[in-house]
């Protein structure tokens, strides 16, 4: 137990730096008049049985050494935004800082899950200074919009209710909500424009 403590302890203190540096960020952008871009934060770290649950599924020895090297999403932290434009424009700052190293993107609001699933996922290693030792700590960084959100929550909530079988119907009714929230940021996000501007803040939306 104190071994698999001080294991997770690592991905605790990663947590904790990718936190501070988006709530620096987002204080900074309201002080700035920009407006905060983030809605809420919520950091998650994977429970020893969710972990070995994943080793099993990967096919992955239960070592910690193995365990580091091939379960990269251990601590992962949800930012959720007002705006697609939000999203990018978090990203964008978080990524671009000198001790945040970038090794994956996966984009899936540019190219949705085919089940209607989308979010902005990043692979970030963030540096974390021990007391004898640097540990270089990866971090799954999921951006989405409150909309975004709410679909994911709720579709988790119905697979969860219906496991291990989905009736069809609900899946395609799923699907067609996952399609309605897009409308849906598409529309607020033109409302904002016509509001305050395309050029009232440094946000701004993903080449096509």
């Amino acid at each position: 137990m104190t071994d698999l403590n001080h294991f997770l302890m690592v991905y605790r203190f990663g947590l904790a730096e990718i936190r501070t540096k988006l709530e620096i960020l987002a204080e900074e952008l309201a002080h700035r008049g920009t407006g905060n871009p983030i809605e809420h934060i919520r950091p998650r770290l994977k429970t020893p049985t969710s972990i070995a649950a994943k080793a099993q599924r990967i096919g992955c020895p239960l070592t910690y050494a193995d365990l580091r090297q091939r379960i990269r999403d251990i601590a992962g932290i949800r930012v959720v935004c007002g705006f697609v434009s939000d999203v990018y424009t978090v990203a964008e700052m978080l990524t671009r800082q000198p001790d945040v190293d970038l090794t994956q993107t996966k984009d899936y609001i540019a190219k949705p899950k085919p089940n209607g699933y989308r979010s902005l996922h990043l692979l970030v290693e963030i540096p974390v200074f021990m007391s004898e030792r640097v540990v270089s700590v990866p971090v799954e960084v999921q951006l989405r919009t409150v909309a975004m959100d709410f679909w994911a929550s709720l579709e988790h909530k119905i697979y969860y209710k219906h496991s291990p079988q989905v009736p069809a119907r609900l899946r395609d009714e799923l699907t067609a909500a996952a399609e309605d929230a897009a409308r849906l940021d598409e529309r607020m996000e033109r409302l904002h424009r016509e509001i305050h501007g395309p050029q009232s803040s440094p946000r701004h939306t993903p080449a096509s």
